[in-house]
């Protein structure tokens, strides 16, 4: 264990953590006092870190998502509860607003191809942005969905192009989550530094 430790960064009090948890599986037991541990081991840990310190996740939803990825379960299906994970959001908005929302959302997924089913949190989280940017009166902005989803699109292909093909589900995962999560980070940075240069070019006289 202290080799594993060492090589994977994390402390041993929380590898003994995480096998209490059920986070990270056995080794093979050599002695009363002693285990080995492999690769897979490794990988599983940078995946629960990736899960814990990149996600922000809890310990029961990374027994939820590593559950996945130890099952039988097919590779879009482990895909999905790691996203589900990563999107934990309920809008609490009037029925009335909710079925707007869900509506125009409904209409722009089937122009895209795209489906969800109504307890879908992503979902959730963009009908409660729909509905309070309706509330505050910008409807230049959701005139402007149908090109955001165009772009969003080609950012889901830029997104899935980053994952190795022919590694491990452990290592895919970490890839989903890490670039999930800091992927948004990312395009924020990106977005906020193209507002500036559009804004320049429109408005700054000469």
């Amino acid at each position: 264990m202290a080799e594993l430790s060492a090589e994977s960064g994390i402390p041993v009090a929380t590898i003994k953590y995480y096998l209490r948890e059920g986070l990270l599986p056995a080794g093979e037991r050599t002695s009363p006092n002693q285990a080995r541990y492999g690769e897979e081991h490794v990988r599983r840990l940078k995946l629960i870190r990736a899960l814990v310190e990149v996600g922000g996740l809890s310990v029961a939803t990374v027994r939820e998502v590593v559950a996945a990825v130890d099952s039988d379960r097919a590779a879009y299906n482990v895909l999905g509860v790691a996203q589900r994970a990563l999107t934990v959001f309920k809008a609490e908005v009037p029925v009335d607003d909710r079925e707007w929302a869900m509506g125009l959302l409904t209409s722009i997924a089937k122009e895209h191809g795209w489906k969800f089913g109504p307890d879908n949190p992503a979902a959730d989280l963009l009908v409660g942005t729909l509905c309070t940017i309706r509330a505050l009166g910008h409807q230049a902005l959701l005139d402007q969905l149908g090109r955001y989803a165009e772009i969003a699109d080609r950012i889901a292909e830029a997104d899935l192009d980053t994952l190795e093909a022919g590694v491990s589900m452990d290592r895919i995962v970490e890839a989903t989550v890490v670039g999930t999560v800091l992927g948004d980070r990312l395009f924020e940075g990106l977005r906020r530094l193209a507002q500036a240069a559009e804004t320049a070019r429109r408005y700054t006289e000469g």
